[in-house]
């Protein structure tokens, strides 16, 4: 029996769910998302609560029991209010600015870099060095601000480039100088 996977999911009054055999829609104030089930897993609204269900027990069917449960509920908190990731730019010269529907950096190449915005993601820009990225889709949020982080990961020596922001960074140690002055 999953802890996580019994649990039955409040849903408030803004939010609503539409069930078709294996496909389920949650509908909020702030977006909608849906989501196909396996053939193993099952769910139903009782009252106020959205409950997730073994259709079949099988060991498929208890590891993916928890994760649907949970990736339902991530789903009802989004629609109701958007998941953000905040991510900060540290070095010198180092900033970003939104322009349209596009992000444009400039971390310390020879050309500016551009990162289009995908569908149902929203960015905030605040002082030119933090970057909202928000949405429904807590995966997809996730996943954008990772492949922000990437154009620029923190350098291991100074730690320069895009950072999630509160992200501890583990400095190295520059190298030491033997003796004297150099011959």
């Amino acid at each position: 029996m999953s802890k996580i996977g019994k649990k039955p999911i409040p849903l408030s009054e803004k939010v609503t769910v539409n069930i078709n055999q294996k496909d389920v829609l949650i509908k909020g104030p702030e977006g909608q998302i849906s989501f196909t089930l396996p053939s193993e897993i099952g769910v139903k609204v009782e009252g106020n609560n959205l409950v997730v269900f073994e259709e079949k027990e099988t060991n498929k069917s208890k590891a993916l029991w928890g994760l649907y449960r949970q990736l339902l509920a991530n789903a009802v908190l989004g629609v109701q209010k958007k998941w953000e990731k905040r991510l900060q730019i540290v070095g010198t010269g180092y900033n970003v600015k939104l322009e349209g529907e596009k992000l444009v950096f400039k971390l310390g190449y020879s050309h500016p870099v551009i990162f289009e915005k995908p569908k149902e993601i929203e960015f905030r820009v605040e002082k030119n060095t933090i970057i909202s990225v928000l949405g429904v889709d807590k995966q997809k949020v996730g996943e954008v601000a990772y492949k922000i982080r990437m154009l620029k990961p923190p350098d291991d020596y100074k730690g320069k480039g895009i950072r999630y922001e509160g992200e501890k960074i583990k400095l190295k140690p520059t190298k030491k100088v033997k003796g004297g002055a150099a011959a």
